[in-house]
């Protein structure tokens, strides 16, 4: 494996950790792909370094199970914010 991508897979690991990101945020971060993310994170770093891959494992899984109640969140917030801006206008 590159270099590159080894520091690569170690600095995605550390933000993910640091800043509990998601792998959207972090794809965006990075300015990379959401497979990527999960490519290093899961498979390159494992073999680079399997401690801080366990740790960035457990913040992804959170996510993962804490997914479906974001989603739900932006959605409720979305109606929201189009019925206030149906009354301002008198839909």
């Amino acid at each position: 494996m590159k270099g590159y991508i080894e520091e690569r897979a170690v600095d995605i690991a550390n933000y993910i950790v640091e800043q509990n990101a998601t792998v959207r945020q972090t794809a965006k971060q990075f300015g990379i792909s959401k497979s990527t993310v999960h490519k290093d994170v899961t498979e390159r770093l494992a073999q680079i370094n399997p401690s801080l891959a366990s740790r960035a494992r457990l913040v992804l899984d959170l996510n993962k199970s804490e997914r479906h109640i974001r989603g739900g969140m932006a959605t409720k917030e979305k109606y929201l914010h189009q019925h206030q801006l149906c009354r301002e206008s008198s839909c």
